[in-house]
């Protein structure tokens, strides 16, 4: 049984980060900075106590009798407690004979195109230590993304208007820094595990480097762009950051609502409708803030019974990362533009270009894991970089391709016509206007026309109908068109 490590440093980090905030707080405090010490506690208190509320929603403490563990999470101490039970029942292994045990089956990775299915014992302990390990990966990417990364973004805000970094303020960036890339790491495992919960999956150091480095670089990235934008535009940081955020907690629903699915009712039994509808949004609530500020590799789906989607879409992913690169080069083009002497301090091309090569950087090392460091990538049904590389394509032809049905015509209004077209004989003409009239015809060559990108492709498409026409048929037309001419 692996030593519950995992618990031990999410723990860490929420109580680093805490303690962090709350001396920061004093500091604006005394210094009479009541809106920064406002907003400092709000992005504290807040995602702390979303972690006390999902450490007991799955432990189910509400329908046990544990009023001390209960006292503890109103005391916003439920992490440490349930820290110390993990490790309690860590240290209880082997000591007490199980009364039970459960046969769980997992498949092994595929070898040769085949994958043996393996049983394993699992005990009670072993089962109790699974699930605080899924309660406090799923509070990682909680406290993570909704405490904080709106607080690194506030932090350095102060940093830039103040031009200076504190001590205590320093401190609390690293730390959150460090809480957000472990929420992101965290959420991209416990994504792997949901998909392919029918394999034993063994992750490798790799992958948690490849992991490590994509997120940093992206999240970091991400922070400074809205920190720089806001600096100078501050009016228009609200509706960016609003627009963005509606748009991805509406998601789910929009996809919910064309499914025409029935309501989820089998979260909890104990839920009614009303709190069933709660939970739901504090979800798609978590969903939003994910991709505020990076991908969300866990995608809500509110139509299947786990409420997660299993399949793994390249098209979105990559639709996802154009989109925001797009932005983050738009907002940090209109920070260039609009900058004051304010930022006379540095190189504001240069760090024009590190934003953007920090965020290409992120996207390398997202490539890396998935073609190469993915524990599942055996399984994969399609290749990520040929499922990359026909999205860009598809998304180029949309973009600098013109309609085929409107080219023939296009081309036939600008070309006028010479004088040596007169002079064709007239089987030459009656061949033409044969192949011409076929083009609105139906035939097996519109698949073709939407994968080239060349502007020949219509001449072409006629020409190959034209000499696939029965050679009766041109033999009737040549001789119609000879008897025209002798009379």
């Amino acid at each position: 049984m692996r030593l519950p490590s995992s618990i031990f440093v999410s723990v860490s980090l929420f109580t680093a980060e805490t303690t962090a905030a709350l001396y920061l707080s004093s500091t604006y405090r005394s210094a009479g900075d009541q809106i920064w010490q406002g907003l400092t506690l709000l992005f504290t208190l807040v995602p702390s106590m979303l972690v006390q509320l999902t450490l007991t929603f799955i432990h189910r403490d509400l329908s046990r009798d544990r009023p001390l563990i209960l006292l503890l999470h109103i005391l916003q101490l439920g992490p440490i407690v349930r820290c110390l039970e993990a490790f309690c029942i860590y240290g209880s292994v082997g000591r007490v004979e199980e009364p039970y045990v459960s046969i769980t089956r997992k498949k092994q990775m595929p070898r040769g195109g085949q994958s043996e299915e393996v049983e394993r014992q699992v005990g009670q302990a072993e089962g109790k230590l699974v699930t605080h390990r899924a309660a406090f990966a799923r509070t990682s990417v909680i406290q993570a993304f909704l405490g904080s990364a709106p607080q690194l973004t506030l932090q350095l805000y102060i940093c830039v208007l103040q031009q200076g970094v504190s001590i205590g303020r320093g401190t609390l960036m690293v730390i959150s820094l460090l809480s957000i890339v472990y929420g992101a790491l965290r959420c991209n495992i416990l994504a792997i595990k949901i998909k392919y919960e029918e394999y034993e999956v063994d992750i490798r150091p790799t992958a948690y480097l490849c992991i490590f480095l994509w997120r940093s670089f992206e999240i970091a990235t991400r922070v400074v762009v809205l920190v720089l934008f806001s600096s100078v535009l501050q009016l228009w940081v609200l509706p960016v950051v609003l627009l963005n955020f509606l748009i991805f907690f509406l998601y789910p629903w929009v996809l919910f609502w064309q499914s025409h699915s029935p309501f989820p009712e089998n979260i909890e039994k104990t839920l009614t409708r009303v709190g069933t509808t709660i939970v739901l949004c504090l979800l798609t609530l978590l969903y939003a803030g994910i991709n505020m500020f990076c991908w969300s590799a866990v995608q809500v789906k509110l139509s299947d019974p786990d409420l997660i989607s299993k399949s793994q879409n390249w098209y979105r992913m990559a639709v996802y990362y154009m989109l925001r690169f797009v932005e983050n080069a738009s907002l940090i083009l209109l920070w260039f533009v609009y900058k004051t002497d304010f930022y006379k301090f540095i190189s504001a091309p240069l760090l024009v270009l590190y934003l953007l090569v920090a965020y290409g950087v992120a996207i390398f090392f997202m490539l890396v894991f998935y073609q190469f460091c993915h524990p599942c990538r055996k399984l994969f049904s399609s290749n990520m970089t040929q499922g990359l590389r026909d999205c860009s394509s598809f998304v180029c032809l949309l973009c600098i391709s013109p309609s085929p049905q409107n080219m023939p015509i296009e081309k036939a209004t600008l070309e006028s016509p010479s004088p040596t077209q007169h002079k064709q004989p007239a089987r030459e003409r009656a061949q033409d206007t044969t192949s011409e009239s076929n083009h609105d015809l139906p035939n097996d060559t519109t698949y073709e026309l939407l994968n080239d990108t060349i502007y020949d492709i219509p001449n072409q498409t006629g020409n190959t109908v034209g000499d696939e026409i029965n050679g009766d048929i041109i033999h009737s037309v040549t001789c119609d068109a000879q008897s025209i001419t002798a009379d």
